[in-house]
């Protein structure tokens, strides 16, 4: 099969920056040294372009997870220009289309099973979508926000405009015209590219499984740190309808808390969060699997038969108790929001009901425990 041409702007931006970054800040950062406020002002301004593409391109426009606030649009717009990864529009189309066809090399641009480098940067070094055909029909929705089509019709004017102009009126401001341009300008922007790309290469081939193995993506605390809690990714390829990555309050999200914090400001809302039921179950469902296939490579062990019973038994178990926990949880939810003309049946029945709740929450976390520690002795004897 014929390669597609080479997109030689492409080759060029990130041959280029790459090598001023890995050649040119050391040198000037050994002979010269950089002063506190290009530091700061470097940091800051990686943060904006990160959070542009993780909290605007990604959660916000690509997946709908929750809703912003013009004001908030503008601002991710116009980082997300200042990051260079195209528009919010061609962006969060590819995005979907990978989503959609996960690890389909004919369909998936980045398809992780076309290798690192592929996944990485190398889909985006050769013209694939010209050769493919682009559109953007499946973000029609997005061709009727203003804000994203005022930003992809003006794309290479944001592009150019901040990614001069910023560290331009930085250096003017600071009297360090070249220190700007070499972190703010290029570090910053190489920084934000390779941040993102591992999303891309690194979070498909590194890291855990814990709820679904139908897909490359996994789940990677490092890769998090990383990319501002994106790394959490085999949760978001089976959710990418939450709002959030990392679901554990100590998960680094930093995503997340941006999208969260700004929602007690009006400037977000209909922050989408997936059941927790279903995230329950798919953990399970995962852990099940994965137990079975260990059983079975210790056919021969003389209580096998026993073991695997005894494992689809405490599945069963753990099922009924998570049902009935979220099913009286859902009940106790619906109580809350009717408007029940007699006050005092309706205070008994909540009562009633947060007690069987709580109850029903005790059994569930016992019957847990009691599951993973099943899984975690099957582990020990394989």
């Amino acid at each position: 099969m014929k390669k597609p041409a080479i997109a030689w702007l492409n080759v060029s931006i990130f041959s280029t920056t790459g090598l001023i970054a890995l050649l040119g800040v050391p040198y000037y950062a050994y002979f010269v040294g950089f002063d506190l406020f290009t530091l700061v002002a470097s940091f800051f301004a990686l943060g904006f372009c990160g959070l542009s593409i993780t909290a605007g391109y990604h959660r916000l426009w690509a997946h709908k997870t929750y809703q912003a606030h013009p004001i908030l649009e503008f601002i991710l717009a116009i980082g997300g220009a200042f990051a260079l990864q195209n528009s919010i529009l061609h962006w969060s189309s590819d995005h979907r289309v990978h989503h959609k066809h996960v690890d389909d090399n004919d369909k998936d641009p980045y398809s992780a099973k076309m290798g690192f480098w592929h996944s990485h940067i190398g889909w985006m070094l050769r013209d694939y979508q010209t050769s493919h055909g682009t559109d953007y029909n499946n973000a029609r929705d997005l061709q009727r926000n203003k804000i994203v089509m005022w930003q992809h019709n003006n794309y290479l004017a944001l592009a150019l405009g901040t990614n001069i102009g910023i560290p331009l009126v930085l250096g003017l401001i600071h009297g360090e015209m070249l220190a700007m341009f070499l972190t703010v300008g290029v570090l910053r922007l190489v920084l934000n590219h390779h941040s993102t790309f591992f999303i891309n290469s690194l979070a498909h081939v590194w890291g855990e499984q814990p709820y679904t193995d139908k897909n490359t993506a996994r789940d990677n605390g490092i890769l998090a740190f990383l990319t501002y809690g994106e790394g959490y990714h085999n949760f978001h390829h089976i959710f990418e309808g939450d709002y959030r990555n990392g679901i554990k309050w100590w998960h680094y999200d930093p995503t997340k808390w941006l999208i969260k914090a700004c929602s007690y400001v009006k400037l977000t809302s209909n922050l989408k969060v997936s059941p927790e039921s279903r995230i329950e179950k798919a953990r399970a469902d995962m852990l099940l699997k994965t137990s079975k296939e260990r059983l079975l490579k210790l056919k021969k062990m003389a209580n096998y038969q026993e073991q695997l019973d005894k494992l689809q038994q405490e599945y069963e178990n753990l099922m009924t108790q998570l049902n009935d926990y979220y099913d009286t949880k859902r009940r106790l939810l619906e109580i809350k929001k009717k408007d029940i003309q007699d006050r005092v049946a309706q205070i008994d029945l909540h009562r009633e009901l947060s007690k069987q709740c709580d109850q029903l929450k005790q059994r569930w976390r016992v019957q847990k425990k009691q599951w993973l520690a099943f899984n975690q002795n099957l582990q020990l004897v394989s």
